[in-house]
């Protein structure tokens, strides 16, 4: 099963809610949705989704305090998509800190294609790879699909989310404190037996010997990395 994009969709609007939500299913995205500033504060922390779609004229709250709270509280993408026209909501928007702007009435075609730009930076910001192979393993995350061999590899959730965040920074150590941070971020007690539990499991699945692994490889006491290219030292620190 490939792990989707999430998005969330937040717009008063129930018609324009619906015209987001068709045009984001034909492209295979998860969708949440929200109707006010209440509900959308829920679904951020609670869906953790990669970009949110915001409407400005809210019921319960103005926009542009919403800009600021999302993106004080989170690091997901923000595109504005609103019928306010003047220059200075756009600036101040963008001031704000949303990562785009669009004016509605808009082309479902375009929404989609600022979505693809927004994945996409938001994959290579501070560096990070869009898709690479390790040995047998090519791992793309645009299309958010891992394959060993030519073959899909099905990975959980929670899997998916350490491996990308390896993949993003091959050969870079991710210490077990980011990691957890990212699979687990609602919770205050974080205990890295749940993190070396994962990675095992994850290990059965992409290594051809888990038990010497040689593409997840420790970093004692530290974190993980994603080998690159021919590492003799990888999997001397044991497949902890």
């Amino acid at each position: 099963m490939r792990v989707r994009h999430k998005i969330l969709i937040v717009d008063d609007e129930l018609h324009i809610r619906r015209l987001i939500h068709a045009a984001l299913a034909r492209s295979d995205y998860a969708i949440v949705e929200a109707e006010n500033a209440r509900e959308a504060m829920e679904r951020l922390h609670a869906e953790r989704p990669d970009i949110i779609l915001l409407d400005l004229g809210l019921p319960d709250r103005d926009g542009l305090e919403l800009v600021s709270l999302f993106k004080q509280q989170s690091d997901t993408t923000l595109i504005v998509v609103s019928a306010r026209e003047a220059t200075e909501e756009k600036v101040a928007a963008l001031d704000l800190g949303a990562d785009d702007y669009l004016t509605k009435p808009f082309d479902t075609d375009e929404l989609l294609a600022r979505v693809r730009v927004a994945l996409r930076n938001r994959l290579t910001r501070d560096g990070g790879t869009l898709a690479l192979s390790v040995g047998d393993v090519t791992i793309d995350l645009v299309a958010r699909t891992v394959t060993k061999a030519g073959r899909e590899v099905h990975l959980t959730p929670k899997e998916y989310a350490v491996l990308a965040q390896l993949a993003r920074f091959p050969g870079r150590v991710i210490t077990h404190k980011q990691m957890m941070a990212e699979v687990w971020p609602r919770e205050h007690d974080h205990h890295v037996e749940y993190l070396r539990v994962l990675v095992r499991t994850l290990r059965q699945k992409v290594e051809t010997d888990p038990q010497q692994p040689r593409i997840i490889c420790n970093e004692l006491g530290i974190g993980y990395r994603l080998r690159l290219g021919a590492d003799p030292a990888a999997g001397e620190s044991g497949p902890g």
